[in-house]
């Protein structure tokens, strides 16, 4: 798949799930990509706040997440280490339940289903898979989660993926855009600059 660099700003709109806001910004490094961000949001009437620093290789496998939390009943932060090669650590503890996971997902962000698309590089019509160590926004708990990916036709402007996670019930199409960002998350985000 050819996609063009990622922006070095992008904002997205939480909606539905949660109402709120997230910015990121992009560094290119010689090894790879670091996406700094920050969430803030509402949801159930409860405030918190997610800022996290995700480094990636060139390969697009996530390779550190560090995230620092912001809650009504206090604050945490969490280390998140993976290989490359499917081997996590998680606060300096190794996983074995993320074995296999070479992406991290974040509850609170719009931008980390940006990495398997790019890692997978499917061609219209390909499928794949992509477990993923997944951080939860409201206390920073780390899951597995599986999740899958179908590459639909392009329009030219927009790149877009069919996606299935049995746990959340969720079946639908992503919206990107060509460099590979979220345009359109139903019931989550949608983007709101770049």
């Amino acid at each position: 798949m050819d996609l063009d660099p990622f922006p070095p700003l992008a904002a997205w709109r939480h909606v539905e799930a949660r109402e709120g806001y997230e910015v990121l910004a992009v560094h290119v490094t010689p090894t790879g990509v670091v996406l700094d961000g920050h969430t803030t949001a509402v949801e159930e009437g409860a405030a918190f706040a997610v800022g996290y620093r995700i480094e990636v290789d060139d390969r697009w496998c996530t390779r550190r997440a560090e995230l620092r939390a912001w809650w009504p009943h206090g604050e945490g932060s969490v280390l998140v280490e993976g290989d490359g090669a499917g081997a996590w650590a998680v606060d300096g503890v190794d996983r074995p339940d993320l074995d296999g996971c070479l992406d991290v997902d974040l509850e609170s962000s719009a931008c980390t289903n940006a990495l398997p698309l790019r890692r997978l590089d499917l061609a219209v019509g390909g499928a794949g898979s992509s477990a993923a160590a997944y951080v939860r926004a409201l206390d920073l708990t780390v899951e597995r989660l599986e999740q899958g990916y179908v590459r639909r036709p392009d329009d030219g402007d927009h790149v877009v993926a069919h996606y299935v996670c049995e746990r959340f019930d969720a079946d639908f199409d992503l919206t990107y855009d060509r460099t590979g960002l979220i345009l359109d998350y139903p019931g989550l985000a949608v983007r709101d600059a770049l």
